[in-house]
């Protein structure tokens, strides 16, 4: 073992789950020309050029591709034989990264709060959060996110959960709107309104849709934007009306009168179905206590901003 470098496993990890230089120093935090390097030595200690150049890009030699997967398990499990295993986690010099996947509401209504909860009793902590494209378990059974937050999807069956908060989605219009005349809003007044939709795949309708088709009504979408944030901005400068969960107008943790100035919600004039907030998890860290701290300070924040009813 005199001229074993283990470093360099995680390194062999990181390049070939990345297939590139610049991607798997991101994901170790160190410069472009430090894994730059850090490949050249692996070249030499497995006397295999790894990843050539194709084009712009980099693509795994044959030898590379044979060794993913086995590198990846074998990187993941050395992780965890060396990480400390005692009885009363010391949070205050803890000293580690999380990776939260969730969508841009979560992060623009929540991790001030959850940063600042993290970092007062955790301040060598680090967190980084994650977009969320999509619903998929790889990047959890790979170790690539350690915590996925918002609406369970279709997760393979071996995930943990944890329910956080419950939403419901209501209507919202610029102050001023013909809509929020004096008069009831109606499910025929509603629908016969333009509308902006924020949906992450694009889409026109949505669960509002379904409702309305059940009373032989349709809307008019004129907008599909990919967030909640930019849903409400466009209401606030137009005449369309967005729908929006509960959570994206304020809660009892942050009261941000910049998120509603100029805008007035109001209820839907049709039953639409909850909303269910929760944190999902690999079961390989159930029982590590940083995570499973983690994942109890994530509850906490969430349930004092939204407290079960």
């Amino acid at each position: 073992m005199d001229h074993v470098d283990m470093n360099l496993l995680v390194a062999l990890d990181a390049l070939l789950t990345e297939g590139s230089v610049t991607g798997a120093a991101r994901r170790l935090g160190l410069s472009s020309s430090a894994m730059s390097r850090t490949l050249t030595r692996l070249r030499s200690a497995t006397g295999d050029p790894l990843l050539v150049r194709a084009g712009r890009g980099l693509v795994p030699t044959p030898y590379a591709a044979e060794l993913r997967e086995r590198v990846h398990t074998l990187s993941r499990d050395a992780l965890a034989v060396l990480r400390p295993r005692v009885g009363h986690l010391d949070i205050a010099s803890l000293e580690r990264t999380f990776t939260i996947r969730a969508n841009e509401g979560f992060v623009d209504i929540l991790s001030a709060s959850l940063v600042a909860a993290i970092t007062k009793a955790a301040p060598h902590i680090r967190l980084r959060f994650a977009p969320k494209p999509e619903k998929d378990a790889r990047p959890l059974r790979e170790g690539q996110i350690d915590l996925e937050i918002g609406v369970l999807g279709g997760f393979a069956p071996e995930v943990r959960t944890q329910s956080l908060f419950r939403d419901r989605f209501l209507g919202v219009a610029r102050i001023g709107h013909p809509l929020l005349s004096g008069t009831d809003i109606t499910p025929e007044r509603y629908a016969a309104c333009g509308h902006v939709v924020a949906s992450r795949k694009g889409e026109f309708t949505g669960p509002v849709d379904d409702a309305l088709e059940e009373l032989g009504l349709r809307r008019t979408t004129s907008v599909v934007v990919p967030g909640f944030p930019d849903a409400m901005r466009i209401a606030r400068h137009s005449d369309l009306v967005a729908l929006v969960p509960r959570s994206c107008l304020g809660n009892n943790l942050t009261n941000d009168q910049a998120v509603t100035a100029g805008l007035q919600s109001f209820e839907l004039p049709v039953r639409t179905p909850e909303i269910l907030i929760s944190a999902t998890w690999h079961p390989r860290m159930d029982a590590d206590p940083a995570h499973r701290w983690l994942r109890d300070t994530v509850v906490k924040v969430c349930r004092t901003a939204y407290p079960r009813r």
